[in-house]
């Protein structure tokens, strides 16, 4: 089940998309009903392969008390809509905590880390839907499925809506609440049709698109730039330090090419990129001096991605005009 599992290389380590493994268990359990229909590594009925295979995900739990399982901080690689419709629920993502309340809705973008419960679910029933777009870097062009039936500026319309904002939830008005209600009733189907499926997926987008519409939100297109992506990146850069980086590996990674790169780095943080990671490695290299004692310079030296001791002393004097010796007694 694992190999089914998408993956996003960036921003300097690979991300797995979520098994939602706690649902499942917990309705093996028998401490919730789960209603899902899933494609891949997500629980539930599984579809035929060629069966909408965008779906990855769709369906409701219903918890009529509080759990002793919650979904800790994960991605998934699609859009994610969930809907509240019984109880409350802590939700949370990089930006906000929150305790959803029955009519809530929520849009994560793929990828985008978030969290269900604090640490526990509790007693609610959520309604959800996961669509695979394709995207895989936060730059990428996002790949509708072909049964998706609103027109070429509708379809540009909802990106638009769904990917350069940062509100993760909403109050749904009541076409969208009526939209997940019908998605439930479909998904406790034996065996469903597929006409039914796409005729409530698209009339659950379109109910979603006028209603962001209708709210005047604020849109952020920087959320999908290059320069995000180079931003996530050296985010995460001080967490592998001692990868051997080049400014190559390190555009890879990006997904652009060289000189793109290093542009964008330079705007980020006025530094080129191995300006810049060394500036990370050293600031790292002074914390262990003191933090770690137990660890001999060397080991100091290498852990943070140089290449020897010799060379980490010569820099680390180079930026701090001390050298590493002085740094860890405090002279």
């Amino acid at each position: 089940m694992a190999a089914t599992q998408p993956i996003f290389h960036g921003a300097g380590e690979s991300y797995r998309a979520d098994t939602c493994a706690p649902v499942n268990a917990a309705a093996a359990a028998g401490q919730i009903r789960l209603h899902a229909l899933a494609h891949g590594q997500y629980p539930g009925t599984h579809l035929p392969p060629r069966l909408l295979p965008e779906l990855r995900s769709i369906g409701y739990w219903d918890a009529r008390r509080g759990q002793s399982w919650g979904l800790p901080w994960h991605r998934n690689e699609g859009i994610e809509l969930t809907c509240l419709r019984r109880g409350q629920l802590p939700f949370a993502t990089d930006q906000k905590a929150v305790v959803l309340k029955p009519g809530n809705l929520t849009i994560t973008r793929p990828w985008q880390r978030h969290r269900v419960g604090d640490p526990h679910a509790t007693s609610s029933r959520l309604y959800w839907v996961i669509l695979d777009v394709g995207v895989r870097r936060p730059n990428q062009v996002w790949r509708w499925p072909d049964w998706l039936v609103l027109s070429p500026p509708e379809r540009r319309a909802l990106t638009t809506l769904l990917s350069h904002n940062e509100q993760c939830v909403w109050d749904a008005n009541p076409a969208v609440m009526a939209c997940f209600e019908k998605m439930g009733a479909l998904v406790e189907a034996a065996v469903p049709e597929r006409t039914r499926l796409v005729l409530c997926l698209n009339e659950l987008l379109l109910a979603v698109m006028e209603m962001l519409h209708g709210r005047g939100i604020a849109l952020d297109r920087s959320l999908t730039s290059a320069q995000r992506v180079v931003e996530m990146f050296l985010a995460e850069l001080p967490r592998h330090l001692a990868e051997p980086w080049t400014v190559g590996t390190m555009a890879r990674h990006c997904g652009l090419g060289r000189s793109g790169f290093v542009q964008y780095c330079r705007r980020v943080t006025n530094m080129s990129p191995v300006e810049y990671l060394t500036h990370c490695r050293v600031e790292a290299a002074r914390k262990m001096l003191v933090d770690q004692a137990d660890r001999s310079v060397t080991q100091v030296a290498l852990a943070c991605g140089f290449s020897s001791s010799q060379y980490f002393a010569t820099v680390f004097r180079q930026l701090t005009g001390r050298t590493p010796r002085a740094a860890r007694l405090g002279a």
